[in-house]
């Protein structure tokens, strides 16, 4: 249970941090990047796709959305309490690596409602909305990641 001494460790939250910045709201980026330079069909998959997730994440945090705040609170809490009150190592490594999801998840779910919302027809107010969604998550990762670097460093080296 070695976590910020383990190589697989580094790799796992380097792979999840790559894959939450590439599929912003479930679109994957190539497709934002197409439709921003290229417009027309490529727009219209877009905002299409866009409103197919907005709407499955809506749905879901509307009709189950108080439990779902439970759980991940709960799962939260006993992190904080393994990590900080008992000094569990892979607690505080999956903290670590889980605490700032939760952000994300609510800037995600956040976005779904702009989506919602402005039912933007895949022009670049869609494109813009999700680009600047990304900018966010990345912004987000990169302080995880060197938050955690930074707690693994003084963790291994204490």
């Amino acid at each position: 249970m070695r976590s910020f001494s383990s190589l697989w460790y580094w790799i796992v939250l380097a792979a999840v941090w790559s894959s939450v910045s590439h599929w912003v709201m479930g679109v994957p980026f190539d497709m934002i990047t197409r439709a921003r330079r290229h417009g027309g069909e490529a727009a219209d998959d877009l905002a299409q796709l866009a409103a197919i997730n907005a709407r499955r994440m809506l749905y879901i945090s509307r009709n189950g959305g108080s439990w779902l705040i439970g759980i991940v609170f709960f799962l939260l809490t006993l992190l904080g309490l393994l990590a900080v009150i008992y000094r569990v190592e892979f607690a505080q490594a999956v903290l670590l690596m889980f605490a700032p999801m939760v952000l994300v998840g609510y800037l995600t779910l956040r976005l779904a409602l702009r989506v919602e919302s402005l039912t933007p027809e895949g022009g670049a107010g869609l494109v813009r909305l999700m680009l600047r969604h990304r900018f966010m998550v990345q912004l987000i990762g990169m302080i995880a990641i060197f938050i955690t670097a930074l707690f693994g460093m003084y963790h291994n080296i204490r």
